[in-house]
Protein backbone atom coordinates (compact mmCIF):
# COMPACT_ATOMS: atom_id res chain seq x y z
CA UNK A 1 0.00 0.00 0.00
CA UNK A 2 1.53 3.02 -0.85
CA UNK A 3 1.61 6.28 1.24
CA UNK A 4 -1.22 7.90 -1.18
CA UNK A 5 -3.68 4.71 -0.58
CA UNK A 6 -2.93 5.07 3.07
CA UNK A 7 -3.39 8.73 3.99
CA UNK A 8 -6.91 8.43 1.20
CA UNK A 9 -7.99 5.27 3.44
CA UNK A 10 -6.88 7.84 6.31
CA UNK A 11 -9.14 10.70 5.16
CA UNK A 12 -12.17 8.19 4.17
CA UNK A 13 -12.43 6.38 7.69
CA UNK A 14 -12.45 9.58 9.64
CA UNK A 15 -14.75 11.50 7.22
CA UNK A 16 -17.78 8.92 6.94
CA UNK A 17 -16.40 7.89 10.85
CA UNK A 18 -17.49 10.88 12.07
CA UNK A 19 -20.65 11.09 10.57
CA UNK A 20 -21.53 7.38 11.91
CA UNK A 21 -20.10 8.71 15.38
CA UNK A 22 -21.83 11.92 15.19
CA UNK A 23 -25.22 10.49 15.14
CA UNK A 24 -24.69 7.62 18.03
CA UNK A 25 -22.25 10.50 20.33
CA UNK A 26 -25.64 12.78 20.17
CA UNK A 27 -28.60 10.00 20.83
CA UNK A 28 -26.70 9.92 24.20
CA UNK A 29 -26.33 13.97 24.67
CA UNK A 30 -30.27 14.65 24.13
CA UNK A 31 -31.55 14.12 27.43
CA UNK A 32 -28.96 16.83 28.35
CA UNK A 33 -29.73 19.41 25.86
CA UNK A 34 -33.57 19.07 26.49
CA UNK A 35 -32.54 20.09 30.18
CA UNK A 36 -29.63 22.75 29.38
CA UNK A 37 -30.80 24.49 26.25
CA UNK A 38 -33.12 26.96 26.40
CA UNK A 39 -36.66 26.65 23.66
CA UNK A 40 -39.01 29.23 22.96
CA UNK A 41 -40.71 28.01 19.13
CA UNK A 42 -40.40 24.68 20.16
CA UNK A 43 -41.41 22.55 22.44
CA UNK A 44 -38.21 20.50 24.13
CA UNK A 45 -39.65 16.87 23.23
CA UNK A 46 -40.10 17.72 19.89
CA UNK A 47 -37.18 20.06 19.40
CA UNK A 48 -34.77 17.13 20.49
CA UNK A 49 -36.79 15.06 17.98
CA UNK A 50 -35.81 17.27 15.17
CA UNK A 51 -32.37 17.52 16.31
CA UNK A 52 -32.44 13.46 15.24
CA UNK A 53 -34.75 13.37 12.83
CA UNK A 54 -34.79 16.24 10.84
CA UNK A 55 -30.75 15.83 10.31
CA UNK A 56 -30.87 12.45 8.57
CA UNK A 57 -33.65 13.56 6.68
CA UNK A 58 -31.72 16.20 5.09
CA UNK A 59 -28.61 13.81 5.16
CA UNK A 60 -30.65 11.10 3.05
CA UNK A 61 -32.15 13.78 0.94
CA UNK A 62 -29.12 15.07 -0.33
CA UNK A 63 -27.34 11.56 -0.54
CA UNK A 64 -27.73 11.10 -4.12
CA UNK A 65 -27.33 14.98 -5.15
CA UNK A 66 -23.89 14.37 -3.52
CA UNK A 67 -22.65 11.68 -5.08
CA UNK A 68 -23.55 13.01 -8.48
CA UNK A 69 -22.03 16.14 -8.06
CA UNK A 70 -18.28 14.48 -6.63
CA UNK A 71 -18.76 12.35 -10.65
CA UNK A 72 -19.35 15.43 -11.98
CA UNK A 73 -17.13 18.08 -10.49
CA UNK A 74 -14.36 16.18 -8.50
CA UNK A 75 -14.48 14.03 -5.63
CA UNK A 76 -11.31 15.22 -4.04
CA UNK A 77 -13.34 18.78 -3.82
CA UNK A 78 -16.48 17.93 -3.06
CA UNK A 79 -15.40 15.65 -0.34
CA UNK A 80 -13.08 18.31 0.71
CA UNK A 81 -16.16 20.76 0.91
CA UNK A 82 -17.75 17.79 3.26
CA UNK A 83 -15.25 17.90 5.45
CA UNK A 84 -14.74 21.82 6.11
CA UNK A 85 -18.95 22.12 6.16
CA UNK A 86 -19.09 19.14 8.77
CA UNK A 87 -16.37 20.68 11.07
CA UNK A 88 -17.52 24.32 10.82
CA UNK A 89 -21.48 23.04 11.58
CA UNK A 90 -20.22 20.86 14.52
CA UNK A 91 -18.64 23.84 16.03
CA UNK A 92 -22.01 25.69 15.79
CA UNK A 93 -24.07 22.99 17.17
CA UNK A 94 -21.66 22.71 20.00
CA UNK A 95 -21.59 26.67 20.48
CA UNK A 96 -25.88 26.72 19.83
CA UNK A 97 -27.13 29.50 22.34
CA UNK A 98 -31.17 27.91 22.20
CA UNK A 99 -32.42 24.65 20.81
CA UNK A 100 -34.01 26.21 17.76
CA UNK A 101 -30.40 27.23 16.46
CA UNK A 102 -29.23 23.58 17.48
CA UNK A 103 -31.87 22.63 14.78
CA UNK A 104 -30.68 24.76 12.09
CA UNK A 105 -27.18 24.18 12.85
CA UNK A 106 -27.90 19.89 12.58
CA UNK A 107 -29.72 20.54 9.12
CA UNK A 108 -26.83 22.01 7.75
CA UNK A 109 -24.45 19.97 9.29
CA UNK A 110 -26.89 16.70 7.67
CA UNK A 111 -26.32 18.59 4.20
CA UNK A 112 -22.33 18.50 4.51
CA UNK A 113 -22.34 14.65 6.24
CA UNK A 114 -24.29 13.98 2.86
CA UNK A 115 -21.47 14.76 1.01
CA UNK A 116 -18.76 12.18 2.80
CA UNK A 117 -20.84 9.46 3.19
CA UNK A 118 -20.92 8.52 -0.60
CA UNK A 119 -17.49 10.70 -0.81
CA UNK A 120 -15.60 8.48 1.13
CA UNK A 121 -16.63 5.04 -0.66
CA UNK A 122 -15.61 6.80 -4.08
CA UNK A 123 -11.82 7.91 -3.12
CA UNK A 124 -11.34 4.39 -1.89
CA UNK A 125 -12.98 2.98 -5.51
CA UNK A 126 -10.64 5.57 -7.34
CA UNK A 127 -7.42 4.62 -5.15
CA UNK A 128 -7.17 1.03 -4.90
CA UNK A 129 -7.73 -1.70 -7.52
CA UNK A 130 -8.52 -5.39 -7.20
CA UNK A 131 -8.14 -7.55 -4.50
CA UNK A 132 -6.46 -4.18 -2.70
CA UNK A 133 -9.70 -2.66 -2.94
CA UNK A 134 -11.77 -5.49 -1.73
CA UNK A 135 -8.62 -4.92 1.41
CA UNK A 136 -9.56 -1.33 1.55
CA UNK A 137 -13.12 -1.62 1.85
CA UNK A 138 -12.85 -4.01 4.84
CA UNK A 139 -9.97 -1.51 6.82
CA UNK A 140 -12.81 1.61 5.85
CA UNK A 141 -15.81 -1.41 7.64
CA UNK A 142 -13.47 -2.50 10.43
CA UNK A 143 -12.43 1.26 10.99
CA UNK A 144 -15.84 2.98 10.98
CA UNK A 145 -17.10 -0.08 13.37
CA UNK A 146 -14.99 0.35 15.64
CA UNK A 147 -15.72 4.18 16.07
CA UNK A 148 -19.73 3.21 16.11
CA UNK A 149 -18.79 0.97 19.14
CA UNK A 150 -16.57 3.26 20.61
CA UNK A 151 -19.47 6.35 20.16
CA UNK A 152 -22.05 5.42 22.61
CA UNK A 153 -19.24 5.04 25.34
CA UNK A 154 -17.31 7.59 24.32
CA UNK A 155 -20.50 10.25 24.12
CA UNK A 156 -21.69 8.81 27.79
CA UNK A 157 -18.44 9.80 28.99
CA UNK A 158 -18.38 13.36 27.25
CA UNK A 159 -21.65 14.16 28.39
CA UNK A 160 -21.08 13.11 31.58
CA UNK A 161 -17.81 14.80 32.57
CA UNK A 162 -17.19 17.87 29.87
CA UNK A 163 -20.78 18.54 28.61
CA UNK A 164 -22.93 17.74 25.74
CA UNK A 165 -21.29 20.84 23.90
CA UNK A 166 -17.96 18.61 23.45
CA UNK A 167 -20.06 15.91 22.53
CA UNK A 168 -20.21 18.04 18.74
CA UNK A 169 -16.72 19.64 19.14
CA UNK A 170 -15.00 16.78 19.68
CA UNK A 171 -15.71 16.23 15.41
CA UNK A 172 -13.55 19.57 14.68
CA UNK A 173 -9.68 18.35 15.33
CA UNK A 174 -10.53 15.00 13.52
CA UNK A 175 -11.96 16.63 10.68
CA UNK A 176 -9.12 19.50 10.63
CA UNK A 177 -7.04 16.33 10.21
CA UNK A 178 -9.28 14.84 7.67
CA UNK A 179 -8.91 17.89 5.94
CA UNK A 180 -5.47 18.37 5.58
CA UNK A 181 -4.75 15.34 4.48
CA UNK A 182 -7.11 15.15 1.85
CA UNK A 183 -5.41 18.51 0.36
CA UNK A 184 -2.51 17.03 0.70
CA UNK A 185 -2.50 13.29 -0.49
CA UNK A 186 -5.93 12.48 -2.10
CA UNK A 187 -5.80 12.78 -5.99
CA UNK A 188 -8.80 14.40 -7.79
CA UNK A 189 -10.96 12.70 -10.01
CA UNK A 190 -14.27 13.03 -11.55
CA UNK A 191 -16.25 11.45 -14.69
CA UNK A 192 -14.29 12.65 -17.62
CA UNK A 193 -16.83 11.79 -19.97
CA UNK A 194 -19.60 14.13 -18.22
CA UNK A 195 -20.71 16.39 -20.34
CA UNK A 196 -23.53 19.42 -20.45
CA UNK A 197 -25.29 20.40 -17.91
CA UNK A 198 -25.56 19.30 -14.55
CA UNK A 199 -29.00 18.16 -13.80
CA UNK A 200 -30.71 20.04 -11.00
CA UNK A 201 -33.96 19.45 -11.63
CA UNK A 202 -33.15 15.65 -11.29
CA UNK A 203 -31.26 16.12 -8.20
CA UNK A 204 -34.36 18.62 -6.84
CA UNK A 205 -36.82 15.51 -7.69
CA UNK A 206 -34.55 12.87 -6.06
CA UNK A 207 -34.08 15.14 -2.76
CA UNK A 208 -37.89 15.31 -2.35
CA UNK A 209 -38.56 11.79 -2.97
CA UNK A 210 -35.82 10.41 -0.58
CA UNK A 211 -36.10 13.17 1.92
CA UNK A 212 -40.08 13.36 1.72
CA UNK A 213 -40.09 9.54 2.54
CA UNK A 214 -37.21 9.53 5.14
CA UNK A 215 -38.71 11.66 7.30
CA UNK A 216 -42.30 11.14 7.16
CA UNK A 217 -41.39 7.48 8.06
CA UNK A 218 -38.94 8.41 10.96
CA UNK A 219 -41.69 10.68 12.28
CA UNK A 220 -44.27 8.68 11.42
CA UNK A 221 -43.64 5.82 13.63
CA UNK A 222 -41.94 8.56 16.49
CA UNK A 223 -45.62 9.71 16.75
CA UNK A 224 -47.42 6.66 16.25
CA UNK A 225 -48.50 7.90 12.89
CA UNK A 226 -50.66 10.57 14.35
CA UNK A 227 -48.82 12.97 13.25
CA UNK A 228 -50.28 15.19 9.80
CA UNK A 229 -46.59 16.60 8.66
CA UNK A 230 -45.33 12.84 8.63
CA UNK A 231 -48.21 11.63 5.94
CA UNK A 232 -48.23 14.99 4.19
CA UNK A 233 -44.41 14.49 3.82
CA UNK A 234 -44.78 10.81 2.39
CA UNK A 235 -47.16 11.98 -0.12
CA UNK A 236 -45.00 14.27 -1.23
CA UNK A 237 -41.97 11.52 -1.52
CA UNK A 238 -43.92 8.89 -3.12
CA UNK A 239 -45.32 11.71 -5.91
CA UNK A 240 -41.44 12.47 -6.85
CA UNK A 241 -40.65 8.59 -6.56
CA UNK A 242 -43.33 8.02 -9.02
CA UNK A 243 -42.35 11.06 -10.97
CA UNK A 244 -37.99 10.35 -11.09
CA UNK A 245 -37.41 7.41 -13.38
CA UNK A 246 -39.88 9.33 -15.72
CA UNK A 247 -38.14 12.20 -15.64
CA UNK A 248 -34.71 10.37 -15.70
CA UNK A 249 -35.86 8.36 -19.18
CA UNK A 250 -36.88 12.09 -20.62
CA UNK A 251 -33.67 14.27 -19.35
CA UNK A 252 -30.90 14.68 -21.99
CA UNK A 253 -28.11 14.48 -18.99
CA UNK A 254 -30.16 12.64 -16.54
CA UNK A 255 -28.75 12.90 -13.09
CA UNK A 256 -29.06 8.88 -12.98
CA UNK A 257 -28.99 7.03 -16.03
CA UNK A 258 -31.43 4.74 -15.63
CA UNK A 259 -29.21 1.85 -17.20
CA UNK A 260 -27.35 1.52 -14.00
CA UNK A 261 -29.99 -0.95 -13.21
CA UNK A 262 -29.40 -2.97 -15.96
CA UNK A 263 -26.06 -3.59 -14.52
CA UNK A 264 -27.38 -6.94 -13.09
CA UNK A 265 -24.69 -7.26 -10.27
CA UNK A 266 -25.64 -3.23 -9.22
CA UNK A 267 -29.54 -4.04 -8.98
CA UNK A 268 -28.93 -7.28 -7.27
CA UNK A 269 -26.65 -5.27 -4.70
CA UNK A 270 -29.15 -2.69 -4.02
CA UNK A 271 -32.24 -5.02 -3.79
CA UNK A 272 -30.30 -7.20 -1.30
CA UNK A 273 -28.96 -3.86 0.60
CA UNK A 274 -32.86 -2.91 1.09
CA UNK A 275 -33.76 -6.25 2.75
CA UNK A 276 -30.33 -7.13 4.89
CA UNK A 277 -30.16 -2.94 6.22
CA UNK A 278 -34.36 -3.15 6.71
CA UNK A 279 -33.93 -6.18 8.73
CA UNK A 280 -30.62 -4.43 10.86
CA UNK A 281 -32.95 -1.43 11.32
CA UNK A 282 -35.31 -3.41 12.83
CA UNK A 283 -33.36 -5.98 14.87
CA UNK A 284 -31.16 -2.96 16.54
CA UNK A 285 -34.73 -1.08 17.21
CA UNK A 286 -36.33 -3.50 19.09
CA UNK A 287 -33.76 -5.35 20.46
CA UNK A 288 -32.97 -2.04 22.42
CA UNK A 289 -36.88 -1.51 23.42
CA UNK A 290 -37.17 -4.94 24.70
CA UNK A 291 -34.36 -5.24 26.71
CA UNK A 292 -34.19 -2.23 28.04
CA UNK A 293 -38.70 -1.64 28.69
CA UNK A 294 -39.38 -4.95 28.80
CA UNK A 295 -36.98 -7.43 30.76
CA UNK A 296 -35.75 -4.30 32.33
CA UNK A 297 -32.07 -3.73 31.55
CA UNK A 298 -30.09 -1.18 32.67
CA UNK A 299 -29.07 1.27 29.35
CA UNK A 300 -25.64 -0.31 30.22
CA UNK A 301 -26.24 -3.44 29.77
CA UNK A 302 -28.61 -3.27 27.22
CA UNK A 303 -26.25 -1.29 25.01
CA UNK A 304 -23.51 -3.90 26.00
CA UNK A 305 -25.60 -6.10 23.55
CA UNK A 306 -23.98 -4.71 20.46
CA UNK A 307 -20.59 -4.22 21.98
CA UNK A 308 -19.79 -8.27 20.78
CA UNK A 309 -20.72 -7.21 17.32
CA UNK A 310 -18.53 -4.17 17.02
CA UNK A 311 -15.79 -5.85 18.08
CA UNK A 312 -16.60 -9.14 15.37
CA UNK A 313 -16.85 -6.13 12.64
CA UNK A 314 -13.75 -4.59 13.68
CA UNK A 315 -11.59 -7.52 13.93
CA UNK A 316 -13.33 -9.87 10.99
CA UNK A 317 -14.24 -7.03 8.13
CA UNK A 318 -10.16 -7.24 7.08
CA UNK A 319 -9.76 -10.58 6.71
CA UNK A 320 -13.07 -10.59 5.15
CA UNK A 321 -12.69 -7.93 2.48
CA UNK A 322 -9.80 -9.94 1.50
CA UNK A 323 -10.87 -12.93 0.52
CA UNK A 324 -13.53 -12.11 -0.95
CA UNK A 325 -11.44 -10.15 -3.28
CA UNK A 326 -9.60 -13.57 -3.77
CA UNK A 327 -12.77 -15.93 -3.34
CA UNK A 328 -15.51 -13.40 -4.84
CA UNK A 329 -18.00 -12.14 -2.62
CA UNK A 330 -21.32 -14.25 -3.29
CA UNK A 331 -20.94 -17.00 -0.69
CA UNK A 332 -20.22 -14.10 1.80
CA UNK A 333 -23.44 -12.20 0.68
CA UNK A 334 -25.17 -15.88 0.88
CA UNK A 335 -23.95 -17.14 4.46
CA UNK A 336 -23.83 -13.74 6.32
CA UNK A 337 -27.48 -13.19 6.25
CA UNK A 338 -27.99 -16.74 6.85
CA UNK A 339 -25.83 -16.64 10.04
CA UNK A 340 -27.62 -13.46 10.69
CA UNK A 341 -31.41 -14.74 10.31
CA UNK A 342 -30.12 -17.85 12.49
CA UNK A 343 -29.28 -14.90 15.04
CA UNK A 344 -33.18 -13.67 14.86
CA UNK A 345 -34.55 -17.15 15.39
CA UNK A 346 -32.63 -18.06 18.49
CA UNK A 347 -34.00 -14.37 19.80
CA UNK A 348 -37.33 -15.71 18.79
CA UNK A 349 -37.39 -18.11 21.63
CA UNK A 350 -36.41 -15.73 24.49
CA UNK A 351 -38.49 -16.14 27.17
CA UNK A 352 -40.47 -13.16 28.93
CA UNK A 353 -38.73 -14.15 32.68
CA UNK A 354 -35.14 -14.35 31.35
CA UNK A 355 -32.18 -12.90 33.18
CA UNK A 356 -29.92 -13.27 30.55
CA UNK A 357 -27.27 -11.03 30.41
CA UNK A 358 -28.64 -8.59 33.05
CA UNK A 359 -27.78 -10.78 35.84
CA UNK A 360 -24.04 -10.90 34.22
CA UNK A 361 -23.99 -6.94 34.95
CA UNK A 362 -26.03 -6.39 38.02
CA UNK A 363 -24.35 -9.35 39.60
CA UNK A 364 -20.40 -8.76 38.37
CA UNK A 365 -19.12 -10.47 41.78
CA UNK A 366 -19.80 -13.47 40.17
CA UNK A 367 -17.29 -14.47 37.95
CA UNK A 368 -19.27 -16.79 35.88
CA UNK A 369 -21.94 -15.10 34.17
CA UNK A 370 -25.37 -17.68 34.96
CA UNK A 371 -26.15 -20.44 32.32
CA UNK A 372 -28.83 -18.81 30.87
CA UNK A 373 -26.84 -15.76 30.00
CA UNK A 374 -25.37 -18.24 27.12
CA UNK A 375 -28.23 -19.98 26.09
CA UNK A 376 -30.73 -16.98 25.74
CA UNK A 377 -28.52 -13.83 24.45
CA UNK A 378 -24.90 -14.96 23.70
CA UNK A 379 -25.29 -17.63 20.93
CA UNK A 380 -27.57 -15.00 19.50
CA UNK A 381 -25.07 -12.08 19.68
CA UNK A 382 -22.20 -14.28 18.09
CA UNK A 383 -23.78 -15.73 14.98
CA UNK A 384 -25.32 -11.87 14.31
CA UNK A 385 -21.71 -10.50 14.70
CA UNK A 386 -20.27 -12.74 12.49
CA UNK A 387 -23.07 -12.72 10.20
CA UNK A 388 -22.81 -8.90 9.04
CA UNK A 389 -18.64 -9.38 9.65
CA UNK A 390 -18.77 -11.52 6.39
CA UNK A 391 -21.69 -8.89 5.07
CA UNK A 392 -20.54 -5.18 5.27
CA UNK A 393 -17.08 -5.31 3.01
CA UNK A 394 -18.05 -7.30 0.60
CA UNK A 395 -21.71 -5.76 -0.16
CA UNK A 396 -19.71 -2.36 -0.08
CA UNK A 397 -16.73 -4.10 -2.84
CA UNK A 398 -19.35 -5.73 -4.96
CA UNK A 399 -21.49 -2.71 -5.49
CA UNK A 400 -18.45 -0.39 -5.78
CA UNK A 401 -16.99 -2.74 -8.47
CA UNK A 402 -20.14 -3.26 -10.54
CA UNK A 403 -20.15 -0.19 -12.12
CA UNK A 404 -18.17 1.86 -13.99
CA UNK A 405 -15.58 3.78 -12.59
CA UNK A 406 -17.16 7.14 -13.84
CA UNK A 407 -20.26 6.76 -11.47
CA UNK A 408 -18.66 5.23 -8.21
CA UNK A 409 -19.79 8.54 -6.54
CA UNK A 410 -23.19 8.35 -7.67
CA UNK A 411 -23.30 4.54 -7.24
CA UNK A 412 -22.87 4.80 -3.14
CA UNK A 413 -25.07 7.43 -2.78
CA UNK A 414 -28.22 5.45 -4.13
CA UNK A 415 -26.95 2.50 -2.40
CA UNK A 416 -26.77 4.36 0.98
CA UNK A 417 -30.17 6.18 -0.21
CA UNK A 418 -32.10 2.65 -0.65
CA UNK A 419 -31.16 1.81 2.95
CA UNK A 420 -32.01 5.10 4.47
CA UNK A 421 -35.13 4.80 2.69
CA UNK A 422 -35.43 0.75 3.47
CA UNK A 423 -34.68 1.02 6.80
CA UNK A 424 -37.57 3.37 8.38
CA UNK A 425 -40.09 1.83 5.52
CA UNK A 426 -39.53 -2.29 6.48
CA UNK A 427 -39.70 -0.47 10.32
CA UNK A 428 -43.36 0.81 9.29
CA UNK A 429 -44.49 -2.02 8.07
CA UNK A 430 -43.57 -4.41 10.97
CA UNK A 431 -44.23 -1.87 13.37
CA UNK A 432 -48.34 -2.31 12.15
CA UNK A 433 -47.74 -6.02 12.81
CA UNK A 434 -46.20 -5.95 15.96
CA UNK A 435 -48.49 -3.33 17.46
CA UNK A 436 -51.80 -5.89 16.26
CA UNK A 437 -49.66 -9.09 17.54
CA UNK A 438 -49.55 -6.69 20.98
CA UNK A 439 -52.87 -5.98 21.51
CA UNK A 440 -54.48 -9.24 20.73
CA UNK A 441 -52.07 -11.23 22.74
CA UNK A 442 -52.90 -8.76 25.59
CA UNK A 443 -56.51 -8.95 24.96
CA UNK A 444 -56.49 -12.38 25.48
CA UNK A 445 -54.30 -12.58 28.20
CA UNK A 446 -56.75 -10.19 30.19
CA UNK A 447 -59.94 -10.93 29.05
CA UNK A 448 -61.26 -7.98 30.98
CA UNK A 449 -59.30 -5.47 29.09
CA UNK A 450 -60.65 -3.39 25.99
CA UNK A 451 -57.82 -3.20 24.23
CA UNK A 452 -59.64 -0.89 21.23
CA UNK A 453 -60.25 1.54 23.91
CA UNK A 454 -57.64 4.85 23.18
CA UNK A 455 -57.14 5.30 26.90
CA UNK A 456 -55.51 1.33 27.10
CA UNK A 457 -53.35 1.61 23.91
CA UNK A 458 -52.10 5.14 25.97
CA UNK A 459 -51.83 2.67 29.14
CA UNK A 460 -50.54 0.22 27.30
CA UNK A 461 -47.68 0.02 24.52
CA UNK A 462 -46.04 -2.73 22.50
CA UNK A 463 -42.41 -2.68 23.97
CA UNK A 464 -42.86 -0.25 26.52
CA UNK A 465 -43.37 -0.31 30.07
CA UNK A 466 -46.81 0.14 31.19
CA UNK A 467 -48.03 3.34 33.10
CA UNK A 468 -47.65 3.72 36.75
CA UNK A 469 -50.06 1.86 39.12
CA UNK A 470 -50.56 -1.15 36.43
CA UNK A 471 -51.82 -3.80 38.51
CA UNK A 472 -49.33 -7.09 39.00
CA UNK A 473 -51.61 -9.38 36.62
CA UNK A 474 -52.09 -7.04 33.71
CA UNK A 475 -48.35 -6.09 33.53
CA UNK A 476 -47.06 -9.22 33.47
CA UNK A 477 -50.01 -9.73 31.21
CA UNK A 478 -48.04 -6.89 29.16
CA UNK A 479 -44.64 -8.29 29.38
CA UNK A 480 -45.59 -11.05 28.07
CA UNK A 481 -47.51 -9.73 24.73
CA UNK A 482 -44.79 -7.63 24.48
CA UNK A 483 -42.34 -10.49 24.07
CA UNK A 484 -44.77 -12.09 21.74
CA UNK A 485 -44.49 -8.97 19.52
CA UNK A 486 -40.76 -8.89 19.67
CA UNK A 487 -40.83 -12.81 18.52
CA UNK A 488 -42.86 -11.47 15.44
CA UNK A 489 -40.16 -8.52 14.72
CA UNK A 490 -37.14 -11.21 15.00
CA UNK A 491 -38.98 -13.88 12.84
CA UNK A 492 -39.86 -11.22 10.28
CA UNK A 493 -36.52 -9.51 10.46
CA UNK A 494 -34.75 -13.54 9.82
CA UNK A 495 -37.28 -13.87 6.93
CA UNK A 496 -36.14 -10.44 5.46
CA UNK A 497 -32.46 -11.59 5.37
CA UNK A 498 -33.07 -15.32 4.08
CA UNK A 499 -34.93 -13.18 0.98
CA UNK A 500 -31.65 -10.83 1.05
CA UNK A 501 -29.46 -13.83 1.03
CA UNK A 502 -31.57 -15.59 -1.84
CA UNK A 503 -31.10 -11.87 -3.99
CA UNK A 504 -27.42 -12.60 -3.80
CA UNK A 505 -27.29 -16.02 -4.59
CA UNK A 506 -29.49 -15.84 -7.26
CA UNK A 507 -28.21 -12.49 -8.70
CA UNK A 508 -24.84 -12.84 -8.15
CA UNK A 509 -24.47 -15.81 -9.87
CA UNK A 510 -21.48 -16.09 -12.82
CA UNK A 511 -21.43 -12.57 -12.02
CA UNK A 512 -17.41 -11.10 -13.13
CA UNK A 513 -17.74 -7.58 -11.04
CA UNK A 514 -14.45 -6.56 -12.98
CA UNK A 515 -15.42 -7.04 -16.27
CA UNK A 516 -19.51 -5.49 -14.95
CA UNK A 517 -17.40 -2.38 -13.31
CA UNK A 518 -16.26 -1.82 -16.85
CA UNK A 519 -19.30 -2.02 -18.82
CA UNK A 520 -20.99 0.67 -19.59
CA UNK A 521 -24.57 1.02 -18.68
Amino acid sequence: MTARQRWTLVTAVIGSGSVFLDGTIVNVALPRIGRELPATLVAVLEGQAYVVSGYLAVLAALLILAGALSDHYGRKRVYAIGLGGFAITSALCGLSPSLEWLILFRLVQGAAGALLVPGALSLITQTFQGAERARAFGIWAASTSALTVLGPIAGGLIVDTIGWRFAFLVNVPLLALALWVAVRYVAESRNDEASGRFDWLGAGVAALAVGGLAFGLIRGQAQAWADGAAWAAIAIGAVALIVFPILMARRPNPLVPLGLFRQRAFATINLATFFIYGALYVTITYQTLVFQNTLGYTALAAGAIGVPTGILLSVLSTRVGTLAGRLGARRFLVAGPLLMATAMLWYARLPADSEAWKAAFERPASLIPPLDTWVDVVPAVLLFGVGISLVVAPLTSTLMDSLPSRFSGLGSAINNSISRVGQPLLGAIIFVAVSGTFYASLGSLSPGLDTAKATVRHQFQPLNPPAAGTGHDQLVAATQASMDAFHLAALVAGALLVIGALVSWIGLRGQDTTETRRASP
